[in-house]
């Protein structure tokens, strides 16, 4: 005798099927009504702690939530700082290819260097770097070429500008230069400092170190036999700038500094730009590469919004008298 089958289960097991397949399609490749976001994870090694690199990581972050691209909805960034040894900075870079980050930001040229050694098929930004060409990071500013391009913070007519201020103005001849050897971005700025003070008249007298334990006792070293002081962006001495205030203030020796952050914690004077300005710079060309741009095809940028500035307050503790035609050449810093 044969058994027979009722049809209601069969009926009901088909329209679930149907079901199942409707539910399928709703979140498949075609009709995708989800608004889920694709996620990103950015590694970010930052070379030193100190106020510039943090403006340039904070500009960073705002360029790319700017252009939709925000911490906590769409990105999450590994952050990780090198805290001024160049040890350091390889392996955190390594650890950002093996967790397969989709992009790498870099600040300052050692961060960048390593970044590079690294991968050459994640994409990589940088800031903060003095001679993107020099340090073999691109083969050109304006055709950066492989996966990385950026930003610099060598502005060709800064330098220039915050040495004429020095010797025209202030009537400097000997100029002290503290810088960290080690570091290729500080070569070039001191090269291109000696250049600059030779054809005005003036030449350098050069201290280096190579830690910040270092600096006071190379800046003391100056006393005596300099008219000025001149500090370039170099990350090891300005981690320690308030060891070189403190002698230019109590030996009354006017110092002055490669970028505007510095300047406000104690420098005479300044011609540069905001280090947050070109991390947000460099944010947008993040947001550019996340969206489908290669980073070859996107040329290195310069700063932009050069301009001088004075600091009243340091002025006066170095015995510096402000003249008022400075008014005209500069912005006179009052403090915050």
């Amino acid at each position: 005798m044969k058994k027979r089958i009722s049809a209601v289960p069969l009926i009901l097991a088909g329209l679930l099927a149907l079901a199942g397949c409707s539910s399928d399609a709703s979140n498949g490749d075609n009709g995708n009504k989800t608004d889920e976001k694709k996620q990103y994870t950015i590694g970010m090694t930052q070379f030193a702690p100190h106020a510039s690199l943090d403006a340039a990581t904070e500009g960073f972050k705002k360029g790319l939530a700017d252009n939709g691209f925000k911490e906590g909805e769409n990105v999450t960034f590994d952050f990780q700082n090198a805290s001024g040894d160049q040890n350091n900075t390889q392996p955190i870079a390594n650890n950002f290819v093996g967790d397969k980050v989709d992009l790498i930001f870099t600040n300052a040229t050692p961060s960048a260097v390593s970044a590079l050694n690294a991968t050459k098929e994640i994409p990589i930004v940088f800031t903060s770097v003095t001679d993107p060409v020099g340090a073999g990071l691109v083969e050109a500013l304006d055709k950066p070429g492989s996966n990385i391009t950026g930003t610099t913070d060598n502005h060709p007519d800064a330098t220039g500008k915050t040495i004429d201020f020095i010797t025209k103005e202030i009537g400097a001849k000997e100029i002290g230069v503290v810088y960290n050897s080690g570091e290729q971005n500080s070569v070039v700025q001191v090269e291109q400092v000696e250049e600059l003070a030779k054809k005005n008249g003036a030449k350098l007298v050069k201290t280096s170190i190579s830690t910040t334990a270092e600096v006071k006792q190379a800046t003391e070293s100056l006393v005596g036999r300099v008219d000025a002081i001149y500090i370039p962006t170099d990350n090891t001495v300005v981690s320690a700038l308030e060891s070189v205030i403190s002698v230019a203030n109590s030996k009354k020796i006017p110092l002055f500094v490669g970028e505007l952050d510095s300047m406000k914690k104690g420098a005479v004077a300044a011609s540069g730009f905001s280090y947050e300005d070109i991390g947000y710079q460099t944010g947008v060309m993040a947001a550019a590469i996340l969206k489908g741009e290669k980073p070859s095809d996107i040329p290195v940028e310069l700063p932009k919004d050069l301009k001088l500035m004075i600091n009243k307050k340091a002025a006066e503790a170095q015995g510096v008298n402000i003249k008022p035609e400075w008014e005209k050449i500069g912005e006179i810093y009052e403090g915050e």
